[in-house]
């Protein structure tokens, strides 16, 4: 390779490299495996040291990771959060106690090891027994400050038990990952397919996520976890084991899932068994940690630029397995979304038998340049959900024929629509495509919407199928001697529907708002609405940009619903359900105890943190005195309430606009006024 060759090489590997950073640490949305990128690293590397002249201080080979978003303030790390040196070969394990050894040479080495959490690292600072600070990895020189969601981590101490200053000294930091659980992870799936939105890919990308939504009300709900695994601060344990034994102690949620292993050989034992055993765990690993334990020999190991001498990790490579396409089939949902499944020869797949993987979108199949019968990669690795991640073209037959992506829909025939900006195909014929009729009354009578006992999956499929109902609406017009008729009915069931449908009329306004089934609107955004416009009439009159001033609301949950209440028979069928008394407008004691008018007519928008009084707080004084709420500053924005830590941009957006930028102590003076 001549060196004109390989500096394009490097500028290419770096760009790329440095694109996956940003998707992976910035946007959690990594569109390679791990597997695949730390490849890139090593051919980049590679070529570095080949062509020293072209390693550039610029260069992704010589930083930790991602970037600093500018939603949160960014911290600098006491202690630099480094990153580990990764490997997938048992070899280089070998050549990595080979070097250690050749430098501690007076006393024998044993390695502390530790499952690999496939999650968000964080650090937390606690000072005088107490939290402090939280704060991600960032670039490894500064993260972001996300104390207030880390918080909501039941997990994690507010304040340190059996705390005794001679073990843990006024200031320390703890080190661990944030992680979603299984069950956690599925559920939120579950929640965002119901209101027409993409699930997520893994658990660590919904972690990551989580971490970064700025209310921490919403990720209190996402009930994330956290492992720590070390401590950083004065010197008072003489082992890494010691000192994860004392977190333990002392209330820190250390995994049980580690061990001290006194030879490489038993370091390969841990990780042939764990390699075995993740997927009995109820949350993802992609790996082991192995540490040198003691810290003397640590500290005497030192460190490079970027990582440790004295650790090292393992990486699983994901899980996968060949098999043959047998079809493609396409679900359509209550929203109308298009999703195409792989219907698979059964193959076993980290411990269950896989039969069907989603090709989530058009051009999914298209990269994939899927054809009938097919022998197809099949993987687990981090997805709870399996996916096809190649084709074996040695296997393919010259016969076999492309799979192109249908133009109607499989259950109406109605032409398909791709919306831009989005990945999916829909059918837009709602009103008369029965998986979307069913998966609209579904969602209704469900458990988190209107309640109706009786009315699950099975029976609305037969009360459609029977032309009983079509509508939500249609639901409120069902008779007991109707359902008697029915086939599996009797008069006690039939009974019991009829008492579930009255009982639903007393649902609140803010579930019956989440349960008609905008799309985008799941339940706490509706309780948003709900609460800044008090009725659906204020809602149905709503332009786009009064929609965007209520908290929660941007401009994909506007668009949405306002595109929802233009239509027709939409609006006919709240009417249908207002004549049926359902609950449209928001209860006397759902409002905000009212205490004054001084802010009658104006809107606020609250950013920063406070002395005296929460966020939350704050804007709920601000509608307690006849004000609204804005979420984000615009022409209709009578005043931006800015705390410590605001960010620049809405400042300068509110400077920009003419817009006053009050103090919380002008506003509490206003109010007392």
């Amino acid at each position: 390779m001549t060196k004109e060759e390989a500096l394009l090489k490097i500028n290419q590997l770096s760009e790329e490299i440095e694109s996956h950073n940003y998707r992976y640490y910035v946007d959690a949305a990594p569109l390679i495996t791990d597997f695949e990128f730390d490849n890139l690293l090593i051919e980049l590397s590679g070529l570095e040291k080949q062509f020293p002249e072209y390693c550039f201080l610029h260069s992704p080979s010589q930083r930790v990771g991602g970037q600093i978003t500018k939603e949160f303030i960014a911290v600098e790390h006491k202690y630099p959060m480094l990153s580990l040196g990764n490997t997938y070969s048992e070899e280089d394990l070998i050549d990595f106690d080979s070097r250690i050894k050749k430098i501690i040479t007076d006393e024998h080495v044993q390695y502390a090891c530790e499952l690999k959490f496939d999650g968000v690292a964080i650090g937390i600072t606690y000072k005088n027994g107490k939290i402090f600070q939280a704060v991600t990895r960032g670039d490894g020189i500064k993260g972001d400050d996300v104390t207030a969601n880390i918080k909501t981590i039941k997990s994690l101490p507010f304040h340190l038990k059996n705390l005794n200053e001679t073990e843990f000294p006024d200031e320390f930091e703890v080190r661990g990952e944030v992680i979603m659980p299984h069950k956690v992870f599925n559920r939120i799936n579950e929640e965002r397919i119901a209101i027409g939105e993409a699930p997520f890919a893994n658990p660590r990308n919904c972690a990551a996520g989580t971490v970064k939504m700025q209310d921490s009300g919403e990720v209190a709900k996402r009930s994330l976890d956290c492992f720590l695994y070390a401590y950083y601060g004065p010197s008072v344990f003489n082992t890494h084991e010691e000192s994860l034994n004392a977190m333990t102690k002392f209330g820190f949620h250390v995994s049980e899932h580690r061990t001290v292993c006194h030879s490489i050989s038993e370091v390969m034992e841990y990780i042939h068994h764990w390699d075995n055993a993740r997927n009995a765990l109820p949350f993802d690993i992609d790996g082991i940690v192995i540490k040198v334990n003691k810290f003397s020999q640590q500290q005497e190991l030192g460190f490079t630029a970027k990582s440790p001498r004295w650790a090292i990790s393992y990486k699983f490579k994901a899980e996968s397995a060949t098999t043959q396409l047998l079809e493609v089939t396409y679900q359509v949902g209550r929203t109308g979304a298009i999703t195409p499944v792989a219907n698979l020869q059964p193959v076993l797949l980290a411990g269950t038998t896989v039969k069907r993987a989603s090709l989530h979108n058009a051009d999914q199949i298209a990269k994939l340049d899927l054809h009938e019968a097919d022998f197809v990669y099949v993987e687990k690795g981090g997805e709870i959900i399996p996916k096809i991640t190649g084709v074996d073209l040695n296997k393919r037959s010259e016969s076999a024929t492309p799979i192109h992506y249908i133009t109607s829909c499989p259950e109406c025939g109605s032409a398909l629509i791709r919306k831009e900006g989005e990945a999916q195909h829909y059918c837009l014929n709602e009103e008369n495509c029965k998986p979307q009729i069913k998966g609209k009354l579904e969602h209704f009578t469900g458990r988190k919407a209107m309640n109706i006992d009786g009315l699950g999956s099975e029976t609305i499929d037969l009360l459609v199928e029977k032309n009983l109902i079509h509508t939500i609406a249609d639901i409120y017009n069902l008779k007991k001697e109707k359902l008697i008729n029915l086939d599996r009915f009797g008069d006690k069931s039939a009974q019991n529907i009829i008492v579930g449908i009255e009982k639903s009329k007393i649902i609140p306004f803010e579930k019956v708002l989440f349960s008609i089934g905008i799309r985008y609107v799941g339940d706490t955004v509706a309780k948003k609405i709900a609460r800044h416009f008090k009725s659906i009439d204020a809602v149905i009159n709503a332009t786009e940009e009064e929609l965007m001033n209520a908290p929660e609301v941007g401009e994909i949950i506007a668009k949405s619903v306002y595109q929802f209440f233009r239509k027709e028979s939409n609006v006919k069928i709240i009417e249908a359900l207002k004549a049926n008394q359902l609950q449209f407008e928001l209860a006397h004691d759902a409002l905000p105890t009212q205490l004054g008018n001084q802010l009658k007519g104006m809107t606020l928008v609250v950013t920063g943190t406070f002395e005296r009084n929460s966020r939350e707080g704050l804007k709920a004084m601000i509608e307690q005195h006849g004000g609204k709420n804005g979420s984000s500053v615009s022409k209709n924005t009578t005043f931006l309430l800015a705390g410590a830590d605001s960010g620049p941009s809405k400042i300068e957006k509110a400077t920009s606009m003419g817009v006053k930028v009050i103090s919380e102590y002008d506003f509490e003076l206003m109010i007392s006024k």
